[in-house]
């Protein structure tokens, strides 16, 4: 049986909460570099229920959203007490979220998301990610980059097309119910009329101005607009009153005219001008050509009759499955959760599975993916590639027949929604590594994304660039089932900790009997390098071994075990690197929904 008991590593993790910001910056409280940290000098309190270092999830018969802003889940939840459904208030929250949360997210990047349709029980997947422009080859890039082995993170050349308002509409005309207009309409007040910042989210602004800086001494990035837009006067402070009145005119535009607008427009124009002034090679038939893909989610079996469901390739959701498929051949319920024994085979197994994401993932329309690598058999022989006592220098993809990093620290959001007829949507949005591109397109509010530095520039990679491709990416929703029937929505943002998150979440909740919150809550591990996408086929691994990093609550006789089972170990406390999860399950027999949000962001799950 699962082991229901705190485990002695979590107890070292605290949770700890910093005061609401104010409007005056001379009332603000100290800087925590100024102030003792909180753990040390007030410690945890104490719970009646549950684990201590926890908190409890929220329950809800009618409707539950669960999103990284409190504004942004009130939004959903306002959409479905006036009659919408999931779809229109998951459209609904990520617009808001593209407001409130522009450090993750917005219309400049892309979408991807699972649907149940409560009347036939299906998973449908939707991959609203963007190509790149169609009248560009690789030689012609390369004569761009002057001889850089990479794409730089900003400017033109990582920009690719925004597929999110395709997404939203694609979404929309199969699903939806209520006028676009209406569910963008709280957006457009909050843009014009302001709200107020979150505090990590004021965090993330304050750091994306040495970023910009940095690009722009670096990279030659113009990045005037998007200082306009949300810097003018410095980073936005949290509790600040922030105002986007440029992104007001833009949704309110593509409410009242349809997805055309954004796509054939004038919108689209404002885009391709402002684009093209920057050294872009995008057109107009680049934007008017562009379109969603419904795809099929594909499910593997875990253990006790759990499922987890991810989508396929561009995106690296497959990477899960692959753990999930080689962790099933070891009980990991023999030892404690926080053990050494099981973040070393949760390690390789991630390890294992990221050889293959950097030699086989790409888009499926220009490489096909080897579906044999989601085999049983498959995942039994990489199994036996572990060694149990000590990590593996490094390994090799599978026969089945690099370095810009992927994603950073957490820029991107995750989110989930339900209603009261058991429809749920799980849907993840990301501009890709910080704001984005740092482009930000004449009076349109919103920064373009620059997901193209994923592209690899070896020619004979999967993931190389081509005219019209999609590139590698990182952002995954996901569902598991539970015997047999869709169960719970959830996804846990953030570059490559998504797919070892989410086999993270499953293990806490399948082995160890933790709740939806404590599943969340507990100290996690993020495994950082070896083979990237973007690195050649050929030659040494850039960072083959790769780092073990791990949040507080990994006890010290852990790592040390862990270092001298030959692996590197960093401590990392500020929890930023280790993602951001919501989740929302439903009862099979009672109906009744539970929310999860993550501590480590601004969020809030709430329901009714």
């Amino acid at each position: 049986m699962p082991k229901t008991s705190p485990t002695p590593w979590l107890a070292g993790l605290a949770l700890a909460f910093a005061p609401a910001g104010t409007l005056a910056q001379e009332d603000a409280p100290p800087a925590a570099a100024e102030r003792p940290h909180f753990s040390e000098s007030i410690g945890q309190g104490g719970r009646p229920i549950g684990a201590a270092w926890s908190r409890s999830p929220v329950h809800a018969e009618h409707g539950m959203a669960a999103t990284a802003h409190p504004l942004a889940t009130q939004v959903a939840l306002d959409v479905l007490k006036s009659g919408g459904n999931a779809v229109d208030a998951a459209i609904a929250a990520n617009a808001a979220l593209g407001l409130m949360e522009p450090t993750g997210n917005g219309i400049g990047g892309d979408l991807f998301a699972i649907i149940l349709d409560p009347r036939t029980g299906r998973l449908h997947g939707i991959n609203g990610s963007g190509r790149s422009p169609k009248g560009q080859t690789l030689d012609q890039l390369m004569a761009k980059l002057n001889g850089a082995d990479a794409l730089p993170p900003s400017g033109a050349l990582p920009v690719t097309m925004p597929g999110t308002v395709d997404a939203w509409f694609a979404m929309h005309e199969r699903f939806g119910s209520k006028p676009m207009s209406e569910i963008l309409a709280p957006t457009v007040t909050y843009a014009r009329e302001g709200h107020p910042v979150a505090p990590i989210i004021a965090s993330y602004f304050a750091r994306s101005v040495p970023r910009f800086e940095q690009w722009a001494r670096d990279h030659g990035l113009d990045w005037s607009n998007a200082k306009e837009t949300w810097f003018a006067a410095g980073p936005p402070q949290a509790g600040a009153i922030f105002k986007n009145p440029d992104l007001a005119e833009t949704l309110e535009t593509i409410g009242r005219d349809g997805r055309d607008a954004f796509y054939r427009g004038p919108l689209a124009q404002v885009m391709v001008d402002y684009l093209r002034r920057q050294g872009s090679a995008y057109t107009l038939e680049d934007f008017a050509s562009h379109k969603s893909d419904w795809i099929e989610p594909t499910c593997v079996t875990y253990r006790d009759g759990y499922e987890l469901c991810e989508l396929p390739p561009n995106g690296q959701g497959f990477a899960a499955l692959q753990m999930v498929n080689i962790l099933k051949h070891v009980d990991l319920r023999q030892w404690e959760r926080g053990s050494p024994e099981v973040l070393h085979y949760i390690t390789e197994a991630k390890r294992l599975a990221y050889a293959d994401v950097a030699r086989y993932y790409a888009d499926p329309e220009f490489s096909p993916f080897p579906v044999e690598l989601l085999s049983e058999s498959y995942g039994a022989a990489r199994f036996a590639l572990i060694d149990p006592a000590r990590a593996t220098p490094e390994f090799q993809p599978g026969e089945i027949e690099v370095e810009p990093r992927l994603e950073g620290e957490g820029d991107t959001t995750y989110m989930t929604v339900a209603d009261k007829d058991g429809m749920m949507v799980s849907l993840i949005q990301s501009n890709y590594r910080g704001m984005g591109s740092g482009l930000t397109p004449d009076g349109l509010g919103f920064m373009f994304q620059n997901r193209g530095e994923l592209f690899s520039l070896d020619p004979d990679h999967p993931n190389a660039y081509e005219p019209g491709k999609r590139p590698f990416q990182t952002i995954i929703p996901a569902f598991v089932k539970k015997d047999g029937k869709p169960w719970m929505s959830f996804g846990l943002m953030g570059g490559g900790m998504q797919p070892q998150g989410h086999v993270q979440i499953l293990i806490n909740i399948v082995d160890y009997g933790m709740d939806l919150q404590e599943a969340g809550d507990a100290a996690r591990l993020n495994h950082d390098g070896g083979r990237q996408p973007t690195e050649p086929l050929t030659g040494p691994s850039a960072d083959p071994l790769g780092t073990l990093h791990v949040e507080p609550g990994i006890s010290e006789a852990t790592i040390a075990r862990l270092r001298a089972m030959g692996h590197k170990v960093e401590v990392v406390e500020d929890g930023i690197m280790f993602g951001g999860y919501q989740a929302i399950a439903r009862d099979a027999q009672s109906g009744v929904y539970t929310g999860a949000t993550e501590m480590r962001k601004d969020g809030q799950a709430s329901g009714y």
